[in-house]
């Protein structure tokens, strides 16, 4: 059991280090096989078909980004600094690891077949992150409430998650532009190569949080 544990662990070894230095179109179960030094047929074993070792490689980028998450909330106190230190860490994270970042995303192809019954589901690493992210802005829209007085007192605020998907689906959006050099263009950033701009992408993240979130208050 272990000698099996440890070689689907280097398969996966294997596919994640061709998603960082090729892109995920490059994992291949011969091509992972090769570079984890073992038979072409050995990865059958542990994943039947190409998409279940994808969702395997893409877990990988999940507890890792989650491992992200947990050391930047570290010395954060408030839902809104937690929300803003999360946000850096994703767009960071996009920049630094694009090729597991395009992957991790992919739920089209990632959950479209069931995984073996003794390893959990892409899902059970891709929701509970965005379950954080949910319960951090409940909290700001509840802090808001109770220290803001609003006009229009019989508009209701969408529900959490809903806030929460399109303020993540901003910063998705932030993170893609900044890689293909649309942002650079249009706010007149140095090119891709040149100045990492991160003053210019904060500036962008904190956009995004006062658009959903509402603006900082003193």
């Amino acid at each position: 059991m272990a000698a099996g544990s440890s070689l689907r662990e280097r398969l996966i070894d294997a596919g994640v280090d061709l998603v960082l230095t090729e892109g995920s179109a490059s994992v291949g179960l011969r091509e992972t096989a090769r570079r984890a030094g073992v038979s072409h047929g050995a990865p059958r074993r542990y994943f039947p078909t190409h998409d279940a070792l994808l969702s395997a490689v893409a877990r990988r980028g999940f507890e890792d980004l989650g491992a992200r998450f947990e050391a930047a909330v570290a010395g954060t106190t408030t839902p809104r600094s937690q929300l803003e230190s999360l946000a850096r860490v994703y767009v960071g994270y996009a920049l630094e690891r694009r090729g597991m970042f395009e992957l991790m995303f992919r739920h089209d192809l990632l959950d479209s077949v069931p995984q073996a019954s003794d390893q959990p589901r892409l899902r059970e690493s891709t929701l509970p992150l965005f379950g954080h992210i949910t319960a951090l802005v409940a909290r700001c829209q509840s802090e808001r409430d109770a220290t803001q007085r609003t006009d229009r007192p019989n508009e209701a605020a969408p529900p959490p998650a809903v806030t929460a998907a399109a303020l993540w689906s901003n910063l998705h959006g932030i993170a893609q532009l900044w890689t293909w050099g649309s942002l650079q263009l249009v706010l007149g950033a140095p090119p891709l190569g040149g100045d990492p701009g991160d003053d210019q992408r904060d500036r962008l993240i904190a956009a995004v949080l006062d658009a959903h979130l509402g603006p900082m208050t003193s």
